[in-house]
Formats: structure tokens, sequence, C-alpha cells
């Protein structure tokens, strides 16, 4: 039986899987959401969204073409792992993920395809469309100039491709490098880790979520203290140190999470990085 049907949960509380449904809506989420919802209602062409590894950009990914998914007239497309060699193998990629037929033989027949595609879709049909990058700092420079140039579609009024890209800090340098391209930034945003208090409620609304309602705390304060303490915040060290915590609460058939399993767990990890 999986640990947390002993606790009487319906779902895996801290799973790290990316699902918009653990989402915790920190200030920061929330805005970030937000904004990015507006910019694509006005078309304002390319959103960035930036932040450290582990601060939650692929869930807020996911979130976001989950809520447009639900809009008509909004068609919304996603890549992932956005590591091509070269233009070619990029636009030939993108043709595929726009549904675009037939194959081309060449990066000008892709993007005057791409073109047609966008222009048939905004204009003609009166669509949106979004185009989502996660893991944005693998994009290639040449990949980079493809993007740059997708962004030049566009009529009088609007952007004809609304491109929200996200990806770790290491990303914005590299694209304040590119010749126009920086200031084709519609919107900016950095996500941060939470605070302590944020990191208490991250706690408690994924537990809820995951249907614990005994109405007692599962964590103590000082669990909880602790728990800030040794993540600084960031939602994905966070999950996992609370995953790591259930299980052991399980195993020793207490009741609730105090310091002493917390400390325990993480001088546990720190002697498996020391042997790495």
């Amino acid at each position: 039986m999986p640990y947390y049907k002993v606790l009487k949960l319906n779902k895996e509380p801290f799973s790290t899987s990316p699902d918009p449904y653990f989402l915790y809506p920190s200030i920061s989420h929330r805005q970030a959401l937000q904004r990015l919802e507006i910019a694509v209602r006005l078309k304002r062409g390319m959103s960035l969204i930036l932040g450290d590894v582990g601060t939650g950009k692929t869930t807020l990914s996911r979130a976001l073409i989950q809520v447009l998914s639900k809009e008509t007239g909004i068609i919304s497309h996603m890549i992932f792992d956005p590591a091509y060699d070269s233009e070619f193998q990029f636009v030939t990629y993108l043709a595929k993920v726009f549904g675009i037929r037939p194959a081309f033989r060449s990066v000008l027949d892709y993007k005057e395809a791409i073109e047609r595609f966008l222009f048939k879709k905004c204009v003609d049909e009166e669509n949106i469309v979004v185009l989502v990058i996660d893991e944005a700092q693998k994009l290639t420079p040449s990949s980079l100039e493809i993007l740059r140039t997708l962004l030049n579609y566009e009529t009088n009024e609007y952007k004809l491709l609304q491109l929200v890209v996200i990806g770790q800090m290491e990303l914005l340098p590299r694209l304040q490098r590119i010749r126009n391209f920086a200031d084709r930034v519609s919107l900016k945003y950095i996500l941060n880790p939470l605070d302590v208090n944020e990191t208490k409620d991250m706690i408690d609304f994924r537990l809820k979520q995951a249907g614990y309602d005994s109405g007692e705390k599962l964590f103590t304060e000082k669990a909880t203290d602790l728990i800030y303490q040794h993540t600084q915040g960031y939602p994905r060290k966070i999950t996992n140190l609370c995953h790591s915590a259930l299980e052991e609460l399980v195993m020793k058939d207490r009741n609730t999470v105090e310091e002493d399993i917390i400390m325990e767990i993480v001088e546990r990890d720190r002697e498996v990085e020391l042997i790495q």
C-alpha cells in the first residue's frame, strides 16, 4: 500500500511531477500566471519567465497551458526540451508542433510556411496562437535567431505569435546579447523562492489537495521551520524533503512529523552527498 494511503490521503501530496493541480499559488507564481494570461490575450508577443532551478517554472508552464486550453479561440502549443543542433532541425520541429504539412527542404521554406500558418490562424480565423517553450536556456543561438524571426511576423496591430519563453536565469544575458531580441520582450518576470510563511502554506496546501482533512497539523511548527531553513523556500526541495518526511512518519509509525525526523533526513542526505 502506498504510504499516502496509510495517512488517509487520496493522492501523493509531494510528487515532483509538474502537476498544475498541486501548484501552490504563491504571490510570485500567481502574479506570473496572471501577467502571462494578460500578455497573451493582448497579443503582446514575447513573454519571458526566469527562475533558478526548482522554483516551479515547469509546473507554472503546465498551469498556463491548462488555463489557455479552456479558452475558445486560443490555440496553445508547448515545447518541453528545445535542444536542437541546427536551424533546420528547429524549424522542422516547429512545423510539426503547429501541424504544418508537407515537409520542406530549406529553412526559408519552413519560415514562409510558418508565417502563412500564423496569418491564416490569427488573421483569417481570428485565433490567438501561443507557443510555450520550457527549459529555454537550452536554446542554441540559431534557434534563438529563428524565434527572433517569428516575432517579426505581425499585423499593424499585433504580433501573430504569442511566445512564452521559460528558462533559468542564465538565459537573460544571452538574450541581451542578441541584437533586436531583448527589446521584443513585452513581459519579463522572475520567479522567486518562497518565504517561510509561504513554505508552510505550500505544505498545507499540497496536503489539502491530496485529501488531508483531519484538522490536526501533520507537520509541527518547528519541523516546517527546519524545512524552510534547509530548502530556502525552493518548491522542488520542499517537495522532496516533505516526501521523505512522510515516508519516515509511516515507517516509524508516528502521527506527526517533528523536527527530529527532518534533522535525520537532512543528515542522511548530507552523508550521501559526501560519498558522491
